[in-house]
C-alpha cells in the first residue's frame, strides 16, 4: 500500500489551497518587487530600523541564499534574509523584511504559541519524515498498535502547522503597525504590503489543511473506515 487513491480526497483540498496561494505569493511578490518605496530602503535598512527602534540592537541580519529563504533565527537571534529582500528597496521587500523582524520582537517579548512552535520542531520534523512510513509499516505488518505509534507522531506535525498560524499573522500584524508608526511607509505603499504579507499567510493555512488531512486519512483508515485486505 505505497499509494492509495483514497488518499487524494483527503489531500486534495489542502493542494489546491496550495497552488492558489502560491501563485497569489509569486504574483503579489513579483509586482511589488517592482515597485520602490519612497523612501529608498532596502529590506535589510528597513530590518535595522525597526529593530533598532524597538531596542533591539543584539538581533543581527544576514543574507541568505535562496528566494524567499528570510527567516529569524531565535537561537542566534539572526534575521536572514533573501538577496531579493535584503539587497533591493522595494515594497515586497519591505513587507517581508518587517515580517521577519516581526518574529524578533516576539522572541523579545516571550510571545508564547512562539515560545511553542519552536518548542515542537524537533517531534515535528521527526512526525513529518518518519511517522508516515511508521503508519505504513503497522498497516502492512497488520499491527495496529505501531499504525497509531505513527499517527501519534504525526499529530505533532499537525499541531506545529496549527501553532504557526497564529505565530505567523501575528508577526505580520507587528510589521504592518511599525512600518506606519516609524515612518518607513507612505500613503498607498501599505496595500501593498497588506497584498504581499496576506497572500503568505495562505501558505500557512495551506500547509495547516495539508496536514490535518493527511492525520484524517490514518485515522479513517485505522478506524474501519475502508477495509483492507
Amino acid at each position: 500500500m505505497f499509494f492509495d487513491p483514497l488518499f487524494l480526497i483527503f489531500a486534495l483540498p489542502g493542494l489546491l489551497i496550495g497552488l492558489w496561494a502560491q501563485a497569489r505569493v509569486k504574483s503579489a511578490f513579483n509586482k511589488y518587487s517592482r515597485e520602490l518605496t519612497a523612501r529608498g530602503l532596502t529590506g535589510a535598512q528597513v530590518a535595522r530600523a525597526l529593530l533598532d527602534a524597538q531596542g533591539l540592537y543584539d538581533v543581527d541580519i544576514e543574507e541568505t541564499k535562496g528566494f524567499l529563504s528570510d527567516h529569524y533565527d531565535p537561537r542566534s537571534k539572526v534575521l536572514r534574509l533573501s538577496p531579493q529582500v535584503y539587497r533591493v528597496p522595494s515594497i515586497a521587500a519591505a513587507g517581508v523584511a518587517a515580517h521577519e523582524m516581526g518574529h524578533a520582537l516576539q522572541d523579545a517579548a516571550g510571545y508564547f504559541p512562539l515560545r511553542l512552535r519552536s518548542s515542537l520542531v524537533p517531534a515535528a520534523q521527526f512526525g513529518s519524515t518518519l511517522a508516515p512510513w511508521i503508519f505504513l509499516g503497522g498497516l502492512l505488518l497488520n499491527f495496529t498498535q505501531l499504525a497509531w505509534l505513527g499517527v501519534i507522531l504525526f499529530g505533532a506535525s499537525v499541531l506545529f502547522t496549527l501553532v504557526t498560524l497564529p505565530v505567523e499573522i501575528d508577526a505580520s500584524r507587528r510589521a504592518k503597525k511599525l512600518l506606519v508608526s516609524q515612518g518607513i511607509l507612505f500613503g498607498n505603499e501599505i496595500d501593498g504590503i497588506n497584498k504581499v504579507l496576506d497572500a503568505a499567510a495562505w501558505t500557512y493555512v495551506a500547509a495547516a489543511v495539508s496536514a490535518i488531512g493527511t492525520l484524517l486519512y490514518y485515522v479513517f483508515i485505522l478506524t474501519g473506515g475502508r477495509r483492507r485486505n
